[in-house]
């Protein structure tokens, strides 16, 4: 895949994100025959690679899982692998997947020689390093409403051009509280911590429309060359790496309609725009070359209990892992030459 640095690009920033939403933003139907797809994966000699990342999903894991198989790898063999990548559930989520024939592992058993961290950017990291596939795409395993577009949509888009490396789902959240549903409630943290500090650290990333979406997949060349934050800040992390090492033009969108999950609580949220804001404060420090002192690793957090107010305190660092292709153990077990680095 050839570089193309954002900074070489001439046109003002307005007009590049343009012309990228133009050219880059997809709806998952375009890439619905999936025979088509089954061409062009042979055509192009890959293979693909489904991981699910999980904690504690008995409830939606059996049906994704099940949805998959059967669109994705009997009915079209579009699929080559899936398997799950669980971080310790205490649930029934490891035990349906060993039943459904899926390769489970625990994702803080994997690469042991280098610790064990909780996180989804862990996991997702740790995935990278047990699957075979050339392409990777990752699916949140929580959604109730599941289906095979989450998965061909990013396939398509992968698959559809080869300056393609990076594909992102975006959808309508609905939020649902209680009793009171509103269709376009959800997504709260994109839209206001996010969104707004890419427009403005990041303005050539302004067109992404759910830089948080967990439905995500990659070129493995590109992902063994990222590094990853181990918690809630790996999407922010990954987009913005992609974007200052390979391009604006190396990502694209998917429009996959209406994506239905269990709505957060608002202190979990504010734990996530935390960790965010921490990665992104990181990126600028490493762009601008400039060092910023350590940030602060505790929130507090307000909390109203029985009439009285007090303070919570969580403890949120956004560590980072090494780029895989760095690592001698994944350099063996994919082949990597041992000298030559990526």
């Amino acid at each position: 895949m050839t570089d193309s640095h954002h900074q070489t690009e001439p046109d003002t920033t307005s007009t590049t994100v343009d012309r990228w939403f133009a050219e880059n933003t997809y709806h998952a139907n375009e890439f619905a025959d999936l025979q088509h797809l089954v061409a062009l994966k042979k055509a192009q000699g890959v293979t693909i690679s489904l991981a699910l990342p999980a904690l504690n999903e008995e409830k939606t894991i059996g049906h994704i899982i099940r949805t998959a198989q059967q669109a994705c790898m009997e009915q079209v063999p579009l699929l080559d692998e899936i398997v799950l990548m669980d971080s310790n559930s205490t649930d029934r989520t490891r035990e349906i997947a060993h039943e459904l024939n899926v390769p489970v592992y625990i994702h803080q058993d994997v690469l042991p020689e280098y610790g064990a961290r909780t996180g989804k950017g862990e996991a997702l990291w740790k995935s990278v390093h047990v699957t075979s596939g050339d392409l990777i795409i990752w699916v949140d395993t929580d959604i109730t409403n599941f289906h095979p577009h989450f998965i061909y949509g990013l396939v398509g888009a992968l698959l559809h051009r080869e300056e393609t490396g990076f594909a992102k789902g975006f959808y309508r959240r609905p939020l649902q509280v209680g009793d009171t549903h509103t269709p376009g409630g959800g997504g709260r943290v994109t839209e206001l911590t996010a969104r707004p500090l890419l427009n403005l650290f990041y303005p050539a990333l302004a067109g992404i429309i759910q830089p948080l979406s967990g439905e995500y997949g990659g070129r493995r060349e590109i992902l063994e060359q990222l590094t990853f934050t181990s918690g809630y800040g790996v999407e922010t992390s990954l987009l913005i790496d992609i974007y200052e090492k390979f391009g604006l033009n190396a990502i694209a969108q998917i429009n996959m309609e209406e994506r239905i999950h269990h709505n957060q609580p608002l202190h979990n949220l504010s734990k996530m725009a935390f960790a965010i804001t921490q990665t992104v404060c990181h990126r600028l420090a490493r762009r601008t070359d400039v060092r910023i002192p350590d940030l602060n690793k505790t929130l507090r957090s307000v909390c109203h209990h029985q009439g009285q107010i007090s303070l919570q305190t969580d403890q949120i660092a956004e560590a980072e892992r090494p780029p895989l292709s760095e690592l001698p153990e994944y350099r063996r077990q994919h082949h990597l030459h041992p000298s030559v680095p990526q």
